[in-house]
């Protein structure tokens, strides 16, 4: 059975994020939903991106019978039975009217405008509509990537921890728990106090925990993340591939090659990929009056009540911040933004904005371009042509919010 992931109008409601990467490769637990899917299925799965993502993550639609799969779902038992077991030519619905998966005969090729996939869309290709009460764990709005963190790397800690831990040989750090401590090939641990009685703690390959850092409740430490001398890391965090995070952190996620090495506070709050928050940084995620905390929702364009009394920041792809950097309740930055200054700065900052609470300007793509160069062959990547693509998008997608390109300044 080949399977295929694909995104629905949750899509938008997960911007900044969902600008440069489909939801089905957002990071929240120890995996991203589409390596979730492929452990669970345990076959590589291709994805239906949205529109202009398809210049990084298309591809094309097989002649042999294959099922598309609502990339934002979790796979349980019950939602695996479901796909495996769905006829072609039909879809089903969940308990909430959303597509959960749909399945195709061999030669049937959809023509799918934009990637976007809804009831309406499929019962217009003939496929006949079957419901079900499943009602799945689905990631669709922005506070769900670190509100449902600590499920998910419970969820994902059997499916990557398949082997044996390794043993852990430094004799001065101290583990509770240690029934629920992972440890990969190539970890290095100096001293460290580690309590994973409210656990799992997952330590990726090749991950490092500095001298004198202190773990408590469910953590993941993906493949070559750095963990700095002294951190404290509250429960429910995420630290993804080659991130390096220090300070205190609580119930946050970390995408990807990101950085929050230095002393300061990030709490509820999730960094995308190639972002970094300079020394001293902080973000608060609690309000003074307790009220729930409400932040920009991009595609109605205002602020929306999230429900919720602890929110902090929103940071998307290759955004910035300078030291000492101060951030409010509930701040949701763009992609390719730069943030500097003293002060608050506003709780919604667009993309590619530069500056801070005394104004901005238009950070330049071509600009941005040449920094993200530097900063990704740190880590022996490239800016590749089909990046630069989706974000010379990006920014004619966002100038609508940049409010102030009426007027004259530009960085």
């Amino acid at each position: 059975m080949k399977c295929i992931l694909f995104e629905d109008a949750s899509h938008f409601d997960l911007l900044p994020f969902t600008y440069t990467r489909p939801l089905y490769e957002l990071r929240s637990g120890i995996l991203t939903c589409k390596e979730r899917w492929e452990k669970s299925l345990n076959q590589p799965l291709a994805g239906l991106p949205y529109d202009y993502l398809g210049l990084r993550f298309g591809y094309e639609l097989p002649d042999e019978a294959h099922t598309w799969i609502n990339g934002k779902y979790v796979p349980d038992a019950e939602l695996l039975r479901l796909v495996r077991e769905t006829a072609p030519g039909t879809y089903y619905l969940s308990a909430e009217g959303e597509v959960l998966c749909a399945s195709f005969s061999p030669g049937q090729l959809p023509a799918v405008h934009d990637g976007i996939i809804s009831p309406e869309l499929l019962a217009s290709l003939g496929l006949r509509e079957e419901k079900t009460q499943l009602s799945p764990l689905a990631i669709r709005h922005l506070p769900d990537l670190f509100r449902l963190n600590a499920q998910l790397i419970r969820n994902d800690f059997p499916l990557v921890a398949t082997a044996p831990s390794e043993p852990l040989r430094d004799p001065y750090t101290r583990v509770y728990g240690a029934d629920n401590l992972y440890i990969s090939p190539g970890v290095t641990i100096r001293a460290a106090i580690i309590n994973a009685e409210d656990g799992p703690v997952y330590l990726g390959p090749h991950s490092e925990i500095g001298e004198g850092a202190i773990i408590k409740g469910t953590h993941a430490f993906c493949e070559h993340s750095s963990l700095s001398m002294g951190a404290k890391m509250r429960g429910d965090t995420t630290v993804g591939p080659w991130s390096k995070v220090g300070g205190e952190i609580g119930n946050s996620v970390v995408m990807g090659y990101s950085n929050k090495a230095h002393d300061g506070y990030m709490g509820n709050s999730v960094l995308g990929y190639w972002c970094n928050l300079g020394a001293d940084s902080n973000t608060s995620n609690l309000k003074n009056t307790y009220e729930n905390i409400r932040i920009w929702h991009e595609p109605s364009g205002r602020f929306r009540d999230t429900g919720l009394q602890f929110c902090g920041l929103m940071m998307g792809d290759h955004s910035k911040c300078a030291i000492n950097t101060m951030f409010n309740t509930g701040t949701v930055i763009g992609v390719s933004a730069n943030v500097f200054g003293e002060g608050f700065p506003r709780t919604f900052i667009p993309s590619f904005a530069w500056g801070g609470h005394a104004g901005f300007s238009t950070y330049k793509p071509e600009k941005a371009f040449e920094v993200a160069k530097i900063v990704m062959s740190r880590r022996k990547m490239t800016l590749e042509e089909a990046e630069k693509a989706i974000l010379k998008t990006v920014f004619e997608l966002t100038a609508k919010w940049r409010v102030w390109e009426q007027g004259t300044g530009n960085s």
